[in-house]
């Protein structure tokens, strides 16, 4: 065993500005989880039902990370004494960077949920795939952990050597699974999707890079109230992009590939699809005619006239069909409802 015999990082006495600092950095990454939490909750009907698991996932760990970094703001607020213009820390302090590891623990597994779920792979091989990534993933956390905070508080380098080198072990696997799918996926969706799939494969892998490079530093040299300071200022930036960054482009992609869906006739969408002010597809819905009356009725109600909601829509579009005909017979304008309007799955033919 090759012990440190210097305090723990979080035990040491912090000056004012690298106290500020991490303070900081607690409520700017708390902040954008919230803000990223908020937004994919407010834009989750967006996109089609088949890479809906998507925005589930990217909502889970948002609500999670951001609750993590509640506790690790109020830890951190109390955690520490200002005494002759220091901060001392107190019994609270020891609780300063507690919720980082069962954070990623969740997380970490939901973020390989996110990518998986828009790709193209389908059936068993995705299910396969979805389990042993999520394993990994947690595996990869469970590990660290050990190396970094159960064995002689993570002042043990032997052991932060060898822990490390196992939780590599399933980052290696989770870098080699992830970009095979990835690899797989792009020949079956359009430039744009890909492209977006693309970068936001090398976001989450580039940001995953991070954690280990900051794990080491106790390996190679003490860790003081500056280097605890960068590293959880690190941690901070690295869990934005992980979550937000990588979470706004799988959004991209969804809605990228909702539109091709819409467009090929393979699924319908109840809205119109724009990517930055750009008309992706037209609002579809589902064939009347494949809706059953009784089932509708179940599901949805009925009206206060007595008919359907279906029976209603039906109506409305054989008026709607009438007039269109009665337009183009008394003089057309060349206009076929397109440019933003929800049409049926009938109308596109």
């Amino acid at each position: 065993m090759d012990v440190v015999d210097t305090p723990p990082p979080e035990l040491q006495t912090m000056s004012l500005g690298l106290y500020d600092l991490v303070h900081f950095a607690l409520m700017a990454g708390g902040f954008s989880l919230f803000a990223y939490f908020l937004y994919t909750w407010a834009s989750r009907q967006e996109v089609g039902r088949r890479y809906r698991p998507a925005m589930h996932a990217g909502l889970c760990l948002a609500a999670i990370a951001t609750i993590s970094y509640l506790v690790l703001f109020l830890k951190w607020d109390s955690g520490f004494t200002l005494t002759d213009g220091v901060y001392v820390p107190n019994a609270e302090a020891r609780f300063t960077g507690s919720t980082r590891y069962p954070d990623w623990a969740v997380t970490v597994p939901l973020l390989t949920v996110e990518l998986l779920a828009v790709c193209s792979l389908t059936g068993a091989r995705a299910r396969h795939l979805r389990l042993t990534t999520t394993t990994a993933a947690f595996l990869m956390i469970l590990t660290g952990y050990v190396g970094a905070q159960l064995v002689a508080d993570g002042r043990d380098r032997t052991a932060l050597v060898v822990w490390g080198l196992i939780s590599t072990a399933f980052f290696a696997y989770l870098y080699v699974a992830l970009a095979g799918a990835v690899r797989a996926s792009l020949p079956h969706m359009s430039r744009p999707a890909a492209v977006s799939l693309r970068n936001a494969t090398i976001v989450l892998l580039a940001s995953f890079g991070v954690y280990p490079l900051v794990y080491a530093i106790p390996v190679f040299a003490d860790v003081t109230p500056a280097w605890w300071a960068t590293t959880q200022v690190a941690y901070s930036a690295a869990d934005v992009v992980a979550k937000v960054g990588f979470g706004l482009l799988v959004h991209k992609v969804a809605l990228l590939r909702t539109a091709e869906d819409v467009r090929a006739g393979e699924d319908t969408h109840p809205e119109p699809v724009w990517i930055s002010n750009v008309h992706e597809s037209d609002g579809v819905l589902p064939e009347l005619g494949r809706v059953s009356l009784s089932a509708a009725a179940d599901l949805r109600g009925g009206h206060g006239d007595g008919r359907t909601w279906v029976e209603r829509d039906r109506h409305e579009h054989d008026r709607h069909e009438h007039d269109r005909h009665e337009h183009d017979r008394h003089g057309p304008d060349g206009r076929d409802g397109r440019g933003g309007a929800t049409r049926t799955a009938t109308d596109r033919r």
